[in-house]
Formats: C-alpha cells, structure tokens, sequence
C-alpha cells in the first residue's frame, strides 16, 4: 500500500512524548513489510539532519484563506520511510515545538492549519499518490477534513482514504471561532456535525468527524472514550462512530529496548540472567545519583512527564512513607508544582530519592535497567509505553488499571493472562498505596521471579500491530 502518515512529530527528528515513538517506529516498520511510506512533518528548529541543510529546498506555494505561503519541502530518505520536512521559517524556526515555558505559541491554529494542508499539496507536488492518509494527533486532524472538504473534487486524492489516530483525548485543538477561516473552512463547516465544538473550532474534531476510520492506542481506551469521564465532550460523537473505532494497542521498537544490547547500561543482559544484570545496573545508579548502595532495598523507578495525567502527586505521600524499606529515582519534566513537590522530597530524604530535572534519554535506559519496581499510577493512559519498556527491562510495574495499562498490565490468571506486575484504581491514593504494600512484600520470592520472567517474555513488538492497522486501511479503503 502506499501510507502518507502525516504527524507533528516523530523520532528520531522531533519529540516532545510517546506520539513521536509511536509515529516514527509505526512508519519505518510498514516501509520494512515493504509498503510505499512517506511522512511529513514541520521543519522545527530542533530538526537537525545534515542532509537537509546541503543544496534548495523544493518550492511550494500554498494558499490558505486567500493568502499565499512560499514553503519548502525537504526530504531525507531513512529506515525504510521518505520524510519530508514542511520548511516554513516564520512558523517553525522558533523554540518549542508547541510552545515555550509551559506557554503555547500564540499562532498554533496557523502554523498547524498551514502543515495541513502543505502536507496534502506536498505529496501532490512530488506525486506521492496515497491509498491511505494516516493522521496523527489534533496538528493533523485538519487534514481528514480537508480531504473530504478542500480536496473533495480533486482526482489526485479521488481513491485516497483516511485513518485519524487520536493518542490523547485531553489535547483537543481548541481555538477560537475566527480560526475556522483561517484554518481554510468555511461557515458550512461551522456545525455540531463539522468542526464547532462549544463556541470554539477543535482541530481534534476534524479528525474525528471526517477521516473515514479512526483509531486510539489501545483497546481499553477506545472504550474509555466512549464515556463521559474520558471522552472530554466528545463521547457523543464517538459512540455514533463506533463501528468505525478500534483500538490498536502500540508497540515497542524493540531494536531500541531491548537491555541485552543496549549500550547505554553498565551491564547488558536477557532473561537468562536478569537477576545479576539488574543487580549490577542497581548498585551503579545507586552509585550514580547518590542513593545508598543497598541490595536490601527495592528501587522504585520513575520516567515520566510530570503532569496531572500521570498521577504523581499520589505517588508522592505513599512513596515517602515507605523509604524506610524503599529508594526512588525519578526523570521527569513538566508541571513547575510537581517539580517542586519532587524537589522537596528528594531534600527531605538524602540517599533516599533522587528527581533527575531534565530530559535525559540514557539515563531514562538506565532507570528502567536498574528499577525493582516501576510506577505508574495514571489517572487516564490512553496506551502508556513506560510499563512495556520497564517490563522488557525486567521492572515489575505498579500500575493503574486503566487505558493500556489495562491490557498489558496483570495481577491475576484470569483469561490465562501471564501475572507480570500489580494494580490499582486510578486516582485513589491509598489503593496505590496497598498495591505498593503488595509488590514490595513479595520482592524477594519465587512468585516475584515469576512475575520478573512474565514480564520480560511479553510480546511488546509492533508486529501484531501492525497487521491491525493494515486491516485498518483496508476497511478504510473500501469504505
């Protein structure tokens, strides 16, 4: 097939969370099963390839309500995909890819409408003629409309589909009415059925009223969202759609995760011999961040984006009542309250708790080698690719049941599901609580190893992934 992802970020060339993993892996592994993909992305500050900067970039002009836009594409063919980089300096040359200091830019409904729509007459430009359109993300949910609305005629994009893959339903798009113009609609499109969503324009509703087929990253989730709790006003909307809905639960590049070949650890090692490898990968953190070297205590690992999502500040209080048998490291950015919250525990407890403060990808390979326990105890996780990495590591996860959490996470046999870590219900504190009790009392025993080789043994790969998103397209493409 040939596949024109279209994203506002992907590894290896821009990230700011999991949607760069997952968008970057998903698209080298369909161009290795041999499909034709090409990918387009802005062209940020923080893009860096080489091969870019060397000779013109290909001229585009683009028209977005009434006004013209010079851009430039440029392409770097790698692992299997042809990525090509939306080059518009005003819009992209900037620090963030979506804001500043916890601020985001002012002109994200501009800069993301005019991706859009360059992304289409991009793939037009160089011939790229797609069966499939897979979108990514509220940036890129303008372009399942626009297929439907602006492109409606167009004999270039007349057998062309589209998969809208929403990651996360609390980032919605929102902008004010005046964007709807801007973003190249038009009052037609400014209903309950098109982009209106309470007073404002949702780039996110784009996606999910117009693509032909929509997705979220895990099968619970796409449940979750079905519901008032998750849904965040788009419930509606959802259920109507739902024969049109699946869950694809994400995958791990496993060639990146895998701790018997990563370089980034002190010591390398497999199932085999997990036991010595971790021990030796625990006392060097240890080492490393100050904490005392004892074999005794179970380390609790954290690597996270420091947000009200992700349950933190639950974390905290049963955390610290437990560093009398427990050590706690810590990588995470985000919130300027939990980071203060981390700080101040990490003063209160010397040699107890470390709170790395910056982004830190080897140390974050290192955090999963060493932890005996890996904690993630999310309010909502629409997929979450911490527990996969922590139990490929051999780090038991303490995790909410929720979201995908819930379907890779099992503490009990039920549906013969391998025991691999522990739950808890998401936003109770003292559940989180007693599950830590849990896992903390049985490190040490044969049923911890067994959860340890559970863990390690499951099947993270893309692959069975990727065959739900070929029948994905497929639907898509006959609908």
């Amino acid at each position: 097939m040939k596949i024109l992802f279209v994203a506002s970020e992907a590894v290896p060339f821009c990230k700011t969370g999991g949607l760069a993993d997952v968008v970057g892996t998903l698209a080298h592994k369909l161009g290795a099963a041999g499909h034709d993909v090409c990918l387009f992305l802005p062209k940020y500050r923080a893009v860096r390839a080489a091969p870019l900067e060397e000779g013109q970039a290909r001229p585009l002009s683009v028209t977005l309500a009434g006004e013209t836009f010079e851009v430039g594409l440029r392409f770097l063919h790698r692992r299997s995909v042809t990525t090509y980089f939306v080059d518009y300096p005003p819009f992209f040359d900037r620090d963030g890819l979506y804001g500043v200091s916890g601020r985001d830019h002012e002109d994200n409904d501009r800069r993301f409408a005019l991706f859009c729509v360059a992304a289409l007459e991009g793939a037009k430009a160089v011939g790229f003629k797609p069966d499939v359109v897979h979108a990514h993300d509220w940036q890129a949910g303008p372009v399942c409309a626009h297929l439907k609305r602006r492109f409606a005629g167009d004999p270039f994009f007349a057998k062309t589909a589209s998969v809208f893959t929403v990651h996360n339903m609390a980032y919605q798009g929102l902008f004010p009415r005046a964007a709807l113009e801007a973003a190249g609609f038009g009052a037609e499109d400014w209903t309950s059925d098109g982009l209106e969503y309470y007073g404002q324009i949702s780039y996110l509703k784009a996606g999910l009223a117009y693509a032909d087929r929509l997705t979220t990253v895990s099968p619970t989730y796409a449940r979750e969202i079905q519901g008032s709790e998750h849904g965040f006003g788009f419930e509606g909307l959802l259920l109507r759609r739902t024969k049109q809905l699946r869950g694809v639960l994400n995958g791990l590049d496993t060639e990146v995760w895998d701790p018997s070949r990563d370089a980034a650890l002190p010591r390398r090692y497999g199932p085999a011999d997990a036991a010595a490898g971790k021990a030796a990968c625990k006392e060097a953190l240890q080492r490393e961040c100050g904490l005392e070297v004892r074999a005794d205590r179970a380390l609790i690992g954290v690597v996270s984006r420091l947000d009200y999502q992700k349950g933190l500040d639950l974390a905290i209080p049963a955390v610290e009542s437990r560093l009398d048998r427990a050590q706690f490291a810590v990588l995470g950015t985000g919130d300027p309250a939990l980071t203060e919250q981390l700080a101040a525990l990490e003063r209160r407890h010397p040699g107890k708790v470390h709170f790395h403060r910056q982004f830190d990808e080897s140390f974050a390979h290192r955090v999963y080698a060493a932890a005996d326990v890996f904690l993630m105890p999310s309010r909502f996780e629409p997929c979450g690719l911490g527990q996969m990495i922590a139990m490929r590591y051999g780090a038991v996860p303490v995790a909410a049941r929720t979201g995908g959490l819930s379907d890779t996470v099992f503490e009990d046999a039920s549906a013969g599901r391998p025991i691999n870590g522990f739950l808890c219900a998401p936003n109770d504190g003292a559940d989180l609580a007693r599950a830590l009790d849990r896992a903390l009392g049985a490190r040490g025993g044969a049923a911890w190893d067994a959860r340890v080789r559970a863990a390690m043994a499951g099947d993270f790969s893309w692959d069975r992934s990727i065959a739900e998103y070929l029948e994905v397209y497929r639907e898509a493409v006959k609908a």
